[in-house]
């Protein structure tokens, strides 16, 4: 069932109006739900859903090139995301076999084989950060090493993102170290979602792509299907200065799918006394009266987010919303959503749940990303454009 109706919403060529929208709409009806059966799509956009659902019809048949060259791999960091992205493509996870030595060591062996295949590895670099990261690195090796002809890994939380430049003497830039590591052991191609900073990318040389994709449109359409919330009006905030551009994408998109709304924008300029500390936050902007969505790239240990929302209620502030697409959720973060001025937390499946999340109950929502990057994979390994995916101009 989830094939077919993923299938449906393969290459969009065939539209010379309104192609680009259409391309939005194709993906917000097939990559946004809660849960795995609530396959709906916005009314509001539903009519351009529609015109895809009939106009291009396709499923992946066995003789399909794509299955003749291509093998998907698992590592350990996040294997229920691996099963999702090889559902919703009607493939196989390969086997591959991850264990420790008595002292620690990672042991490694692909099972199958891969010579000359197109192979891409499903590894978030997520904590544990190090062994993770290892663990990747090694089974690239792996690869290389068995003649396999491509190797693209798919890490959808890229780990030491935040450390992306020397803010202090004598530091490394670890953001770039561990593209390097990445270039040297033999990657051919990363996809990642929502990384940190977009320089990430000029990490790598131009013999290693990189697709940055945009886990927003899942957030948006999650918003768009809960008559409960009835938004009138909207104030996206930026939680400091560095995601102003990421807050002003999402309020763009947010209007262009719910027609007749205007929101606005809004950010909170944050001073810090070190790593974790926050001295002062101050409000840019109006929020009186207004539901506000919180915009960020991940959440920590949620101290920012629990004082922006705080600070946003006392400006007057209805109901606040958080969005962010990954969920490192460290040290007190439990504590920290728990905060009451925090009425809902929207994150991905980029890294895997905790236990102790049962606590927030449903103020927490956590989206899948697998459609979307199982439609990454097949758009590279078809040869077809990945940004248009995220394109909504006119």
């Amino acid at each position: 069932m989830f094939t077919k109706f993923f299938s449906t919403f393969r290459p969009f060529n065939y539209f010379q109006n309104n192609a680009k929208q259409l391309m939005l709409i194709g993906l917000l009806s097939t990559i946004c739900y809660r849960k795995r059966l609530s396959l709906q799509v916005n009314p509001n956009i539903k009519q351009y859903g529609d015109k895809l659902n009939r106009a291009f019809k396709r499923t992946l048949q066995p003789e399909d090139d794509f299955y003749k060259h291509t093998i998907i791999l698992s590592g350990t960091s996040n294997k229920d995301l691996a099963e999702e992205i090889a559902e919703y493509l009607n493939i196989k996870l390969g086997s591959v076999k991850i264990g420790r030595f008595a002292d620690g060591e990672c042991q490694i062996q692909v099972l199958d084989n891969i010579r000359g295949k197109d192979v891409f590895i499903i590894q978030s670099t997520s904590p544990p950060v190090n062994d993770n990261l290892m663990e990747l690195l090694l089974l690239v090796s792996a690869l290389r090493r068995a003649s396999a002809r491509k190797i693209i890994v798919v890490v959808p939380y890229y780990g030491y993102a935040r450390q992306d430049r020397k803010c202090a003497p004598r530091v490394p830039i670890s953001a770039a170290d561990v593209a390097r590591l990445l270039e040297t052991v033999g990657v051919d191609r990363l996809i990642s979602v929502d990384l940190h900073c977009g320089q990430i990318q000029g990490f790598f040389g131009p013999r290693v792509p990189v697709d940055n994709l945009e886990a927003n449109l899942v957030a948006q359409n999650y918003l768009s299907l809960q008559k409960k919330y009835e938004f009138k009006d909207v104030a996206v905030i930026s939680p400091d200065a560095g995601g102003v551009y990421r807050a002003k994408k999402f309020q763009e998109q947010f209007d262009q799918l719910h027609p007749g709304m205007q929101s606005h924008l809004a950010m909170i300029i944050k001073q810090r006394e070190g790593p974790g500390k926050i001295a002062q936050m101050n409000l840019v902007g109006s929020v009186k009266g207004k539901d506000c969505i919180i915009v960020d790239d991940m959440i920590d240990t949620a101290g920012t987010l629990s004082e922006a929302a705080k600070v946003l209620k006392e400006q007057g502030a209805n109901r606040v919303f958080a969005f962010a697409t990954h969920a490192l959720f460290s040290g007190k973060a439990f504590t920290n959503l728990s905060s009451p001025s925090l009425d809902q937390i929207i994150v991905t499946n980029t890294i895997p749940p905790k236990p102790q999340e049962e606590v927030l109950g449903d103020k927490i929502c956590r989206l899948s990303v697998a459609p979307l990057l199982a439609e990454a994979i097949y758009r590279v390994q078809k040869k077809e454009s990945v940004s248009t995916l995220f394109d909504i101009k006119h």
